[in-house]
């Protein structure tokens, strides 16, 4: 019999939730803390992802089923854990949020941040960007083994360039394929290669590819979605939640996970994978390559 992984270390950490029984998933039955203990369980695999980056914030004080309010600046009562900073190119006089530790994250979990989309660039470099989402959508009528087979041409096309390419599930109904970069181009240079990817897709393929956000030119077609690459756009951070039915999370996998069946995994089942798969984006960091020249 094969032995399991042990679980990740949990971590210390000193917030307090006030009203842990609050229900932030109705119909999965996830509370304020579950979903805290959740994070506790994901924080030493999702903390290089996530510490000290701008950060957008999809909020649901009433839970997921309720309304809903993207927020990026700080609120009054923000916890202690939770770090502000100015971006000298944001004109609303109100500071932007990230976190740097597991208390920042458990503060996020008290102010009901059911979605956590960071920037791909960190606080320690805002204008050079650390890596590239390519965001896999569906449009209707599009089946999983065609949103697989649309990450495997990113991958390709990535591999031409001479970037290393991850998978996650986006927590919702399509792939993320990210590329780790050595933050040197700028957002425009970064941004540009992000959309000429998604343009040749789109001619190369134009019947399973579109590179436009319009819905109606979207049914059958993979939407690929490059716009998660300038700045102050973000994507869903890995192991993070949706404010969706059933509590998913977006969810880091292996290429080879990849197959004719749809993969989603919830904070109910997240923490088992977890503790008995070897962590597929080890490398991620490691595998960074600057962006070439002319790309």
């Amino acid at each position: 019999m094969s032995e399991s992984k042990p679980s990740p270390p949990k971590g210390r950490h000193a917030t307090e939730l006030t009203n842990p029984d609050r229900v932030y998933w109705q119909d999965a039955g996830v509370t304020k803390q579950g979903l805290a203990d959740y994070y506790v369980q994901v924080w030493p695999l999702m903390r290089p992802f996530m510490e000290s980056r701008p950060l957008a914030l999809l909020r649901c004080p009433e839970g997921a089923s309720q309304q809903c309010f993207f927020q990026k600046h700080a609120w009054k009562g923000i916890s202690d854990a939770i770090v502000t900073f100015d971006d000298p190119l944001d004109n609303s006089d109100q500071p932007l949020v990230a976190i740097d530790s597991l208390d920042g994250l458990l503060g996020l979990v008290q102010a009901a941040a059911l979605e956590i989309h960071p920037w791909q660039s960190s606080l320690r470099d805002l204008e050079h960007p650390d890596q590239i989402v390519m965001d896999l959508d569906p449009g209707e009528g599009v089946e999983w083994p065609q949103i697989v087979a649309a990450a495997n041409e990113v991958r390709r096309r990535l591999s031409d360039s001479g970037l290393a390419s991850f998978v996650k599930t986006s927590g919702g109904k399509g792939l993320h394929v990210v590329a780790p970069l050595r933050p040197r181009a700028g957002w425009d240079a970064v941004k540009g290669f992000a959309k000429g990817i998604a343009d040749d897709m789109a001619a190369a393929e134009p019947e399973a590819y579109v590179a436009t956000v319009a819905k109606a030119k979207r049914v059958g077609r993979v939407l690929v979605d490059y716009l998660r690459n300038g700045r102050n756009q973000t994507a869903i951070a890995p192991y993070a939640t949706r404010a969706r039915a059933g509590a998913p999370v977006a969810m880091p996998l292996a290429w080879e996970e990849l197959s004719e069946k749809p993969i989603r995994y919830t904070v109910a089942d997240a923490p088992a994978r977890i503790a008995t798969v070897a962590d597929p984006w080890r490398d991620f960091r490691a595998s960074a390559r600057p962006l070439a020249e002319g790309e």
